[in-house]
């Protein structure tokens, strides 16, 4: 993949310089800073749970995992204690509890806001957080689907299968609706082929079920849109081509991505105009390596941000709508080097949806590419005020810690049309 970034950077450079943009009085100076490259600031890591600043943007940050043990029953394991991924729910819906998932021996919580370890609790099966619920879990598992209180440890089961087995929730990338009244589960069948099927939590209803082997290549995982009405599919072919496709939940074929990766590493989430879309990272032209979002239901594509290195997209701000917060990987020596590409290495920002390219730099990662656990993963709060991501510090193969920035969003007048220029989408 590096070496066919490489194969486009000519034909990028100059496709730019013929098209040169001059950002002198056409952006605010804050709007100029936050579409140039910031060089990386040199910073000792952090004390566990002292608060520092960002070296760059000033912003406040805490590291909230270390190798060993925490307190409360809680330990890290010496190579990574991080959350779960970028589009999954870190926190509960009032922010009261965060968990970590990967690396602590179980489902690992913190206190939300000061990330003091709370308690560990060992669950077999995957759990999600309720978006609406902050007592409550969703778990799928085995046969089973049931609510779960983490604090009491108490579980409601919601439904039991006679017919299927292995469910599994996504695996691993899949979310409830926004109401938290829908899931999409992927299980095995009686005659051993995979199916996804949408269930009602409140309603405690089974849609009819969807089989996957209509569909070319393996599956990977199935999650249910934000409204709660379509479920959307990423298949895996040999060739490692990655297709979606997407379902309404009683079983009607309503889109098919066929484009590679157009978007995928992404979230969903529901547009201005009321418009279920999937936001992420294109991997096919016409828009290859840009930040997109894609309409469901008619697969209409709207680039958000220019060529770059954004590795992973999280829309879990579900109580601030608009934005999508990317995780930037690359190497900020190459990432320099073009002005066309986005300006942005080893980097979390915030980026508004609505196409005005308004960014929002939130905090330098020093991670170093190493492997899938130190991948940086940036997940925001629902309300957005806080974004949990992942480094290493700089040492590939070193421990990966979970970090939280804290963001402040005043009001700010719409610069949309000024930061559509500045993001080189015009």
């Amino acid at each position: 993949m590096r070496f066919f970034r490489y194969q486009i950077v000519l034909a990028l450079t100059l496709a730019a310089s013929a098209t040169s943009i001059d950002l002198r009085g056409a952006v605010s100076e804050e709007d100029v800073a936050s579409t140039k490259f910031v060089a990386p600031v040199a910073m000792d890591l952090p004390d566990y749970l002292h608060p520092a600043k960002d070296a760059a943007f000033g912003t406040t940050f805490t590291r909230i995992t270390k190798p060993g043990i925490l307190g409360a029953g809680v330990a890290c394991g010496s190579k990574y204690c991080s959350h779960r991924y970028s589009s999954a729910q870190a926190w509960n819906s009032d922010q009261s509890l965060l968990v970590i998932s990967n690396g602590c021996g179980g489902l690992c919580f913190l206190d939300g806001r000061t990330y003091a370890p709370l308690f560990r609790r060992v669950r077999s099966i995957e759990c999600e957080w309720h978006p609406r619920d902050p007592d409550l879990m969703i778990c799928v598992g085995g046969r089973k689907i049931s609510t779960w209180a983490p604090r009491t440890n108490h579980e409601e089961v919601l439904f039991v299968s006679t017919d299927s087995s292995d469910l599994q929730f996504g695996p691993y990338k899949g979310n409830p609706s926004r109401d938290g009244s829908r899931i999409a589960v992927r299980a095995v069948r009686g005659d051993g082929k995979a199916v996804v099927f949408a269930y009602d939590l409140k309603q405690r209803r089974k849609f009819p079920e969807i089989d996957l082997a209509q569909l070319v290549g393996t599956n990977s995982a199935c999650s249910i849109s934000p409204l709660g009405v379509n479920i959307l599919c990423i298949q895996y072919l040999k060739d490692e081509t990655e297709q979606t496709f997407i379902f309404s939940v009683d079983g009607v074929l309503r889109q098919k991505w066929t484009e590679h990766h157009r978007p995928g590493h992404g979230d969903m989430t529901v547009d201005a105009d009321g418009s279920e879309i999937y936001v992420g990272i294109s991997k096919s032209d016409p828009d290859i390596f840009q930040v997109i979002k894609r309409r469901l239901s008619d697969g209409k594509v709207t680039s958000l941000m220019r060529y770059g290195e954004a590795q992973h997209a999280s829309l879990r701000s579900l109580d601030r709508p608009g934005w999508v917060f990317l995780s930037y990987s690359g190497d900020p020596d190459e990432v320099s080097k073009y002005p066309n590409w986005a300006p942005y290495a080893r980097e979390v920002i915030a980026l508004r949806i609505d196409g005005s390219g308004e960014v929002r730099r939130i905090v330098q990662t020093k991670n170093a590419p190493f492997d899938y656990w130190s991948e940086t993963h940036a997940s925001p709060s629902p309300d957005g005020s806080q974004v949990v991501w992942s480094s290493n510090w700089g040492v590939p193969g070193g421990p990966v810690y979970d970090f939280v920035a804290r963001i402040d969003w005043p009001e700010r007048s719409n610069t949309g049309s000024r930061a559509l220029t500045a993001s080189g989408l015009q």
